[in-house]
Parts: C-alpha cells; sequence; structure tokens
C-alpha cells in the first residue's frame, strides 16, 4: 500500500506542472498540441486501416468465439491487481472488497481467469485505473494527447497508463522465457482489445471532423469513469450578440 501511495504522490507532483486541478469542459479541452495530434491520428488510422484492422478481423475469423472470451477474461484478470490497487487509493473499501472476492474466485474457480464464474456470482467486473484515481483526488486532464497506436490520452491519464503498466503482476513474475511471454501477452491484449472495437470505425469515419469527436467522446467517457457515473452537468457559455 506504501508503495502505491508513493507512487501516488509522484505522479501528482509530475502532473501539477502540466495539469491544471480545476476541471476543463470537454467542449473546451486543452488541446495545444492539436497539430501534433492530428498528425499522429493520421498516423493511427493509417496503420489501423492497414494492419491493425485487417489482423482483428483475421482474429475473429480464425479463433473461435468462446477461445476469444477465454483470452479476454484471462487477460482482465491477470491485470486486476491494479484495480484493486485503485479501489484502495480512492478508498473504496466495500468495492476493493468485492473485486478482490471476483479475483479470487476467477483465478482459482475460472481456472486462472479463463471463465468468469464471478460474474455469474453477482461479482461483476469494475473499471480503476491510476489516470481515475489522480481525478478522483482532484488531478485535472491537462493537455488531451494522441498517443501512436495507442490512440487518445491526456497528461494525467499517460502519468496513470505507465504506472498501471509498471504495476502489473506479469512484469513481476519470473518465466523461464520472460521477454518472449510478456511480449505474447502484450501482443494478444492489443489483439483481443481491437477485435472488440471493430464496427466502431465506421462511426468514426462518419463524423464531420473525426478528431474532434474522437477527442470528445474520449473526454467525456473519462470523466464519467472519474465520477463513477454521476459526473456534473457541464454548462456551456454562449457568446452574447447585438442583433
Amino acid at each position: 500500500m506504501s508503495h502505491w501511495m508513493a507512487r501516488l504522490g509522484l505522479s501528482v507532483a509530475i502532473l501539477g506542472a502540466v495539469s491544471a486541478c480545476a476541471h476543463r469542459p470537454t467542449h473546451q479541452p486543452s488541446d495545444p498540441l492539436e497539430k501534433v495530434n492530428r498528425s499522429v491520428f493520421a498516423f493511427n488510422n493509417v496503420a489501423d486501416a492497414y494492419v491493425l484492422e485487417p489482423v482483428a478481423r483475421g482474429y475473429v475469423k480464425i479463433v473461435p468465439r468462446p477461445v476469444r472470451l477465454g483470452i479476454g477474461n484471462l487477460l482482465s484478470n491477470l491485470g486486476y491487481p491494479a484495480v484493486i490497487a485503485n479501489d484502495l487509493l480512492q478508498l473504496k473499501l466495500v468495492q476493493a472488497a468485492k473485486d478482490t472476492g471476483r479475483f479470487l474466485m476467477n483465478s482459482t474457480l475460472g481456472i486462472g481467469g479463463l471463465f468468469d464464474p464471478a460474474s455469474a456470482a453477482g461479482l461483476t467486473e469494475t473499471d480503476e485505473d491510476l489516470g481515475q484515481t489522480l481525478g478522483h483526488w482532484g488531478v485535472g486532464d491537462g493537455w488531451f494527447l494522441m498517443l501512436p497506436l495507442l490512440g487518445p490520452s491526456s497528461n494525467r491519464d499517460l502519468v496513470g497508463l505507465v504506472a498501471d503498466g509498471y504495476a502489473q503482476p506479469i512484469n513481476h513474475v519470473d518465466f523461464e522465457h520472460d521477454d518472449e511471454v510478456r511480449i505474447g501477452l502484450l501482443v494478444l491484449g492489443a489483439l483481443d482489445t481491437r477485435a472488440a472495437l471493430l464496427g466502431t470505425e465506421q462511426l468514426l469515419r462518419e463524423q464531420f471532423d473525426p478528431y474532434v469527436f474522437l477527442r470528445t467522446a474520449y473526454l467525456d467517457r473519462r470523466r464519467n469513469l472519474v465520477h463513477d457515473g454521476n459526473a456534473p452537468v457541464e454548462e456551456v457559455e454562449y457568446e452574447e450578440f447585438d442583433y
């Protein structure tokens, strides 16, 4: 617990230089790197159209759905200790207890997480990460960022992404072939995530400005997660005109 609190303190200190603690409405995002972000966004679209999407479609076509479901369950369960840690950092003690029970049940009865008996028992999956934890304690989004291949993020969420990635138990377990196992799981995770998003690319292409649409959707979703689905209503300021 002290390790996680120290990491949280370090993250807050880093973000203090780049992110205002006051909330910035998603209709007025802080995006000083928009030109760079749009270039990265264009690169991501090309990479997705010619590599990621075709590979994901092949994965869905070749791998039976029950197998893909098991892979998704396994990957989710491997990263669940980080969810529990962020429950504790946000002082969500009841949720932490339930998530611990979910992890233990799926790790044992679910054969390492391949199956999900916990959901059937009423212990549903939750989504907590360090970016949400920082937001929970008042750290603002900071700048909007478009990361190569990884997609939309922010100053706050980027710090959380790095910290959560380092904290994954898979990075601290000794395997006979460490690098091969970790790289394999990383590739499998990316493939599983992209396969789950098949069909959404058409919605993005239909938008007048896909970049602005994705930026707004991302910031709205992250704000909703930080507030556990009860985000306060944003007030939109309109300019007054004389007629």
